[in-house]
């Protein structure tokens, strides 16, 4: 239901719909309107927060404060499977995720936007990442776990509003809450890889699960504390520079959404297709309903 508490139609709403995760000036973006905040019931306990719909650039948009309003969530304490399936409850088929990360190059410094293209695992939660197992067993392919049509997009949006871009890179997901140790910055570092964070595998892996296209905007807040002669990572810091960079977030997502196709017919739309191993006669029940909203379409 909604937060008036009147009834909320979810086979009535809008299909389609474009969805967005991050912090709460997100849904502070100029001209997004018909504000609606939306409380989803999931099989997998509750998401991170309500969802608030709306229309933003001519599109039906679903927002999810990652951490909940008031910031009230840790990294490790969020509910990956919730949150996407409150999403393809909505409607959802696009999913564009904003976070802060650290930069484990030089090249990527403070304030610059880098659209990652792989994962590295570094997290103690893989079975809390996907939606199969009791009794259906499914093997997505995950060799390109973001989206690259709607990574593209968010690319040539960037391009076009003049923010220094990075267009690919291998994101290390590590569990948190601490930030890392400077040994294991400098690890990160040596081996090559390019951000770290610690929220976005869950979401992409839920998300190619869920046949959301997903992508991430990384907004680079601190150097972590590999490198020789900055300041290591403080909370201090990561706020002053994503209150930097909202701006610009705002502004490639605007300019993003009108050119997401009307209907999902990217590869990450039917990820499903040929993933799941098991007999659909021998579907238990129970696991059936809980997956209905992910499983529709091959029921």
């Amino acid at each position: 239901m909604n937060t008036s508490g009147r009834p909320y139609n979810v086979n009535a709403m809008t299909q389609h719909r474009i969805g967005l995760i991050g912090g709460s000036g997100l849904y502070h973006i100029e001209g997004f309107t018909g504000q609606k905040w939306v409380k989803m019931k999931t099989p997998f306990g509750p998401a991170s927060d309500a969802y608030l719909t709306g229309q933003l650039a001519g599109r039906d948009v679903v927002f999810l404060p990652r951490h909940a309003r008031g910031h009230r969530i840790l990294p490790s304490e969020l509910n990956h499977r919730a949150n996407i399936y409150g999403f393809k409850k909505l409607g959802v088929d696009w999913i564009i995720s904003v976070s802060a990360v650290g930069s484990l190059q030089e090249k990527y410094r403070p304030c610059d936007i880098v659209l990652p293209d792989q994962f590295v695992d570094r997290t103690k939660r893989s079975s809390e990442h996907t939606y199969f197992g009791r009794g259906i067993v499914a093997h997505i392919a995950f060799a390109d776990p973001i989206c690259p049509e709607l990574r593209q997009l968010l690319f040539a949006s960037a391009k076009a509003e003049g923010v220094r871009v990075h267009n690919g890179g291998m994101y290390v997901n590590m569990e948190g809450p601490a930030f890392s140790t400077r040994a294991e910055s400098l690890a990160n570092h040596q081996s090559g890889y390019d951000v770290i964070g610690m929220t976005n595998l869950g979401e992409a892996k839920c998300a190619r699960e869920a046949e959301i296209a997903y992508a991430t905007l990384a907004m680079i807040t601190d150097y972590d504390c590999w490198k020789a002669g900055e300041e290591h990572v403080t909370v201090e810091m990561i706020i002053a520079n994503l209150n930097k960079n909202a701006s610009q977030a705002k502004a490639i997502i605007t300019r993003a959404i009108p050119q997401i196709p009307a209907l999902p017919n990217w590869p990450c739309h039917s990820a499903l297709q040929h993933a799941i191993m098991t007999d659909k006669k021998l579907w238990p029940a129970r696991t059936r309903a809980q997956l209905r909203v992910i499983l529709g379409k091959y029921l």
